[in-house]
C-alpha cells in the first residue's frame, strides 16, 4: 500500500511521539474502563503506563541520539569542515558510528589537504611554466592563463570571458582550427615557430578545454644559425685558398703575356676574382657578427645621420624622405651595428619605392618606425623572406634581412615588418621591452630580402 504524502512529509520525531501517545492512550482509557472497580489492579496498571512512557522517552533519545549525531556530521561535510570528530559516549552502537565517522571525515580531510597541495603546486608550475597556458571554458572563452600566455598575446589586464576569436595575434587562426588531443607546429609569419598543443581536464564532471604554446623559435634559430654558419666556413676556407693561388697565377702570367685582348681578359679574370672574395666575405660576416657592445647613446642621432646617408640615393630616385619625433631618446645599443640595421632598412624601403613614393621615419622612446608606401609584399613569398640566403631579388644574396635579425634579436629588441592594408610596410622596433636571454618575434608580414 502507498503511503500517504501528507504522512511521508512528517518527521520521525513527530510520527514517534505521535505513536506512543496513542497507544500510551488507548491503555489508559481501556484501563480505566476495566479495571477502575478493581483498584490494585488499576493503581498497577498505572505504575505500568509510567514505566512504559519512561522506557519510551529512553527509546526516543537513544534514537534520535544517532539522527542528531548524522544531521550534525552531514551539515560538517555540507560545509566542507572536516576538523569535526565526535568522542566516543560508552554506547557499543553509538561508538562503533562514531568511529565509522571519525574515520571517514579524517580520509576526506587528508585527501582534501593532498589535493589542495596537488592543486597549489600545479598553480605554481603552470604560473612559472616557460610554456604559455590558457584555460578556456565551454565556450571557447579566456578564464585563465599563466604570465608566459598574457605576455605571449599581449593581453589586457581584465579578460575573464574574452573570446580567443577577439585577441589580435596571427597565432590565433591556428588555435581555432586545434581540436582536443591533437597538437601540432605553427610559423604563421616565416619566422616565429609554435608548437601548439590541445586538450582537456576534467573539472566537476565536465571536460574544460586548455591550450598550450610552446615557442621554438630561439631554438630552431640557433640550430639553424650552427648549419649554415658551418656550411659558409668551409665555402670561405676553399675560396679563399683557391682565389690566392689563382690571383697569383693570373698576376705572373700578364708578365709574359703581350697580346692586348688576352691581357684584358686575365684582368676581367682577376676582377671576377676579388668579386668572388668579396662576396664570401659577406657571408661569412654574418657568422662572425660579434655580440653588441653597448653603450648609452641617443639613438635618434644615429637615426639622424642614416638618414642623412641614405637620403641623397633615395632623392635621386624622386623618393621623398622624412624624419619627425623625439630628438633625444637614450638607448644602450651598439652604435656600429644598430647604424648597419638602419642603412639596411632604409636601402631595402628605397628599393620598393619608385618616383613620387615616400619613405616616413619616426622615433619616439617607445619605437622606431620606418614606413614606405613602395610596392607590398608579394604574398606568395612573405613566408619566406626570413629564409637565410633567401632573395627575390635577381641579383641579391639572402644576406640584408638575415643580418638586420641577428642585430636586433642579440640586441633584445622586439620587432616586426608589416604591409598594412593601405600598402604602407612598416618596420617597427621596439625601444622599450629588452628581453636578456628571449626575444619575441611577432614579424606579421615580411618586407624584401637583401
Amino acid at each position: 500500500m502507498k503511503t500517504p504524502d501528507i504522512f511521508r512529509s512528517v518527521s520521525l520525531k513527530t510520527k514517534y511521539i505521535l505513536f506512543v501517545s496513542i497507544i500510551h492512550g488507548v491503555i489508559i482509557f481501556l484501563t480505566f474502563r476495566l479495571l477502575r472497580e478493581n483498584k490494585l489492579y488499576f493503581i498497577l496498571s498505572e505504575l505500568f503506563i509510567l514505566i512504559s512512557l519512561g522506557i519510551s522517552i529512553k527509546l526516543y533519545q537513544d534514537f534520535i541520539q544517532p539522527l542528531k549525531f548524522l544531521l550534525m556530521g552531514a551539515e560538517a561535510i555540507k560545509d566542507q569542515d572536516f576538523a569535526i570528530k565526535f568522542r566516543p559516549i560508552g554506547r557499543y552502537e553509538m561508538d562503533e558510528l562514531i568511529n565509522v565517522y571519525n574515520s571517514m571525515i579524517e580520509r576526506l580531510r587528508a585527501e582534501r589537504l593532498q589535493v589542495e597541495e596537488q592543486h597549489f603546486f600545479l598553480e605554481k608550475l603552470i604560473q612559472a611554466s616557460p610554456i604559455a597556458i590558457i584555460i578556456l571554458d565551454f565556450d571557447d572563452n579566456l578564464l585563465k592563463t599563466n604570465p608566459k600566455a598574457q605576455d605571449l598575446l599581449d593581453l589586457p589586464e581584465q579578460f575573464a570571458a574574452m573570446p580567443l576569436a577577439q585577441i589580435n595575434h596571427p597565432i590565433i587562426p591556428h588555435l581555432l582550427l586545434l581540436e582536443n588531443g591533437t597538437a601540432k607546429t605553427v610559423q604563421p609569419n616565416g619566422l616565429a615557430t609554435f608548437k601548439l598543443q590541445r586538450s582537456f581536464f576534467m573539472d566537476k564532471g565536465f571536460a574544460r578545454p586548455f591550450i598550450m604554446i610552446e615557442e621554438l623559435t630561439a631554438e630552431i634559430l640557433e640550430t639553424e644559425k650552427k648549419a649554415y654558419g658551418k656550411v659558409i666556413r668551409m665555402m670561405a676556407h676553399e675560396v679563399n685558398n683557391s682565389i690566392g693561388a689563382v690571383n697569383s697565377i693570373l698576376e705572373v702570367t700578364k708578365k709574359y703575356i703581350n697580346n692586348d685582348d688576352l691581357l684584358n681578359a686575365l684582368q676581367v679574370a682577376s676582377e671576377r676574382n676579388h668579386r668572388l672574395n668579396y662576396f664570401m666575405r659577406r657571408f661569412a660576416d654574418i657568422v662572425r657578427l660579434p655580440l653588441p657592445h653597448k653603450e648609452n647613446k641617443n639613438i635618434a642621432d644615429v637615426v639622424k645621420n642614416a638618414v642623412s646617408f641614405m637620403k641623397l640615393q633615395a632623392e635621386s630616385k624622386g623618393i621623398s624622405m622624412q624624419m619627425d619625433g623625439e630628438k633625444e631618446v637614450m638607448l644602450l645599443a651598439d652604435i656600429g651595428q644598430m647604424e648597419q640595421v638602419l642603412v639596411n632598412i632604409l636601402k631595402n624601403a628605397i628599393e620598393a619605392c619608385e618616383a613620387e613614393n615616400q619613405i616616413l621615419i619616426h622615433i619616439d622612446s617607445s619605437k622606431l618606425v620606418i614606413k614606405n608606401n613602395g610596392k607590398p609584399i608579394p604574398a606568395d613569398i612573405e613566408h619566406r623572406l626570413f629564409t637565410p640566403f633567401f632573395s627575390n631579388k635577381p641579383d641579391g644574396q639572402g644576406i640584408g634581412l638575415m643580418l638586420i635579425r641577428e642585430i636586433l634579436n642579440n640586441h633584445g629588441f622586439d620587432f616586426s615588418l608589416q604591409t598594412h592594408a593601405d600598402n604602407w610596410t612598416v618596420f617597427e622596433i621596439s625601444l622599450v621591452n629588452h628581453l636578456a636571454n628571449h626575444t619575441k618575434f611577432y614579424p606579421v608580414n615580411q618586407q624584401y630580402s637583401s
